[in-house]
């Protein structure tokens, strides 16, 4: 649902309760408080659209900061030109304007100078997208006693546990998921364009009121060498394999999945489908509350490096997911990651090998961890696709 905001402008406003956001808020500070800062300055535009409700486009310019602490109501500087839109998009009542790149370290300065933070410990998003070194510096040169801390993992610690209106909104992006996978299904045929797919799935997803999140990887035969191939007017060939992820979205929530096909046969392609789906199942049964991230991935590394195919995994097994599809500095389900799952938490599990002729094929799911262990959210099977193929 849209929220009333104050503003006038139709089909604008966020898209949960300002109380939904408070919360959000509160949780951050909190976590800001265990982690001994005195304040944070959110950068990521994801996290932005989390705690904010703004979509954060605006923020291509430069920096748009959200600046929280302990007992002042938050403050978030942006360009004066997309002021408009912050106010009609988001819940934040204080919005501070800089009008050029070069002015937003001084007008954040300015803020964390009336919060009295320049001789305190303030988190920054170090470690996440749309934060340069300069911006840091250039804030730090007109705070010199501030004491600049890595406040990457603050805001994602949060976001990682969805609250109910969130989960609500993750399954509806995911039945626009599961509409995309099927058209997928029924586009393999010889002849067929990735482009035309492609087409052909963002066009029923309008039709549905469903809309598709920007970046696609849509691969057919040799292109399915490409990592994070997008989609060309290459045509699939018999006796090709068909390799796409994708993702509905809702208020900014993806739901990614990935599914593969084949067009007649094709061994190395269904080998290798065939242990992903193994090494997904094992670490899906894995899932539950109270086991660390390195648990699930360990479950799922397993079954590969038992094939005898070690070399074919080059990437984690899953990562944290929600608005934007995914954050850099979120939860992530790695060898080295320590993270305990709690219920509420939702992953995208891509299991993508590499085979021995350069070939990547694979499939996924997106769960929740719920209090007894997992919930799968897609309603599309995982089984390879076969298309019958000319002979």
């Amino acid at each position: 649902m849209l929220t009333a905001t104050g503003s006038e402008i139709p089909w604008a406003g966020p898209p949960f309760p300002k109380s939904e956001y408070d919360y959000r808020q509160q949780k951050v500070l909190e976590a800001v408080a265990r982690a001994e800062l005195d304040a944070i300055v959110v950068t990521a535009i994801g996290h932005l659209r989390y705690l904010t409700g703004y979509h954060g486009f605006g923020g291509y310019f430069a920096p748009f900061p959200l600046i929280l602490a302990p007992g002042y109501a938050p403050v978030l500087v942006v360009r004066e030109y997309d002021a408009e839109a912050v106010r009609a998009e988001g819940c934040v009542d204080e919005v501070v304007c800089y009008r050029h790149p070069g002015d937003v370290a001084k007008t954040c300065a300015e803020v964390l100078r009336q919060h009295r933070l320049q001789d305190q410990r303030v988190g920054f998003e170090l470690g996440c997208w749309n934060l340069a070194p300069a911006d840091v510096r250039a804030v730090q040169g007109l705070c010199p006693g501030m004491k600049v801390a890595d406040g990457s993992h603050l805001v994602a610690s949060v976001a990682a546990v969805k609250s109910p209106l969130e989960l609500d909104v993750m399954r509806q992006a995911m039945a626009i998921t599961d509409l995309a996978v099927r058209l997928f299904r029924n586009s393999v045929r010889e002849g067929v364009t990735e482009t035309e797919t492609y087409a052909a799935i963002v066009g029923e997803a309008s039709k549905a009121g469903g809309e598709i999140w920007r970046s696609v990887t849509l691969v057919f035969g040799d292109r399915t060498k490409m990592p994070h191939g997008v989609p060309t007017p290459h045509a699939l060939r018999n006796n090709e394999p068909a390799m796409i992820e994708i993702g509905g979205v809702k208020h900014g929530y993806a739901a990614g999945l990935v599914r593969s096909a084949v067009l007649g046969r094709h061994r190395e392609a269904e080998t290798l489908y065939a242990l992903s789906v193994e090494a997904l199942e094992s670490a899906i049964g894995a899932i539950k509350p109270g086991v660390s991230a390195k648990t699930v991935d360990a479950a799922a590394r397993k079954v590969i490096e038992q094939s005898g195919r070690r070399g074919a995994f080059r990437h984690r097994t899953g990562y944290q997911s929600g608005i934007h599809w995914t954050e850099r500095g979120n939860l992530s389900l790695e060898p080295a990651a320590e993270e305990i799952l709690q219920a509420g938490m939702t992953f995208h599990l891509p299991i993508i090998l590499f085979g021995e002729n350069g070939h990547l094929f694979g499939c996924s799911e997106h769960v929740v961890v719920t209090d007894s262990g997992v919930e799968v959210l897609s309603r599309t099977d995982h089984n390879l696709f076969h298309a019958v193929g000319s002979t």
